[in-house]
């Protein structure tokens, strides 16, 4: 016995971006040209699951994660609602060359990386996480905007709907508070949505008090 030391397997870790490339659902909406087929063998090599779309489509199958578009002269004139959905996949703009028309087209289809023609493997890793990173981040902000927008209009309705029991109860500012607060605990319910459904009501009671011509 030599007294060596055993060798060590070492274990490769892969960022967490990586490992969840294989699970990806992918659409290729791009010409079946030499471009095309490069670029869903790569996204195949990487274990994307790959759907490839030609010529493009109105409506995409559900649960894609990322679409790669080619954005041609010939296409810019064309809308894709799904691009604008709440719901919609990381895009990738496939270009073949630049102009202010086809960054524009890009722009509007909201892409969030963009890979040039002609395609290559080297990029299209980059190009993949980046896009997918990006549109996370782009849609936990779009969530925090509507909880914040939200907020404010509880805010906004809290105040009116004490205003109007102020008016109509001819009670304090904090005894109206105190009974929407009462209302919202014997409903079970917040203390926003009893404010809402009083701006409603009120909203509804005042129609048959307007004079004909009033807003």
């Amino acid at each position: 016995m030599d007294g060596a030391a055993p060798k060590r397997h070492t274990l490769r870790v892969t960022p967490p971006q990586l490992k969840e490339l294989r699970l990806l659902k992918i659409a290729v909406i791009h010409p079946d040209d030499a471009d095309g087929r490069q670029l869903t063998q790569q996204l195949q090599r990487i274990g994307c699951q790959v759907q490839a779309f030609w010529p493009p489509v109105q409506v995409l199958p559900e649960g894609i994660d990322v679409a790669f578009m080619a954005v041609q002269p010939d296409l810019i004139h064309l809308r894709f609602e799904w691009t604008q959905r709440e719901d919609a996949p990381a895009i990738i703009a496939v270009v073949t060359y630049e102009n202010p028309t086809i960054v524009e087209a890009v722009l509007e289809i909201g892409a969030k990386a963009v890979l040039p023609s002609p395609v290559r493997s080297f990029g299209l890793l980059s190009a993949l996480v980046v896009a997918r990173e990006a549109h996370k981040e782009s849609r936990s902000l779009a969530r925090r905007l509507r909880k914040v927008e939200a907020k404010l209009l509880g805010v906004r309705q809290l105040a009116e709907a004490k205003s109007i029991l102020m008016k109509t109860h001819c009670v304090s500012e904090g005894q109206a508070h105190d009974l929407i607060r009462e209302q919202a605990m014997s409903k079970r319910t917040t203390m926003e949505e009893i404010a809402a459904a009083i701006v409603n009501a009120n909203e509804i009671l005042s129609l048959g008090t307007r004079k004909p011509g009033q807003g």
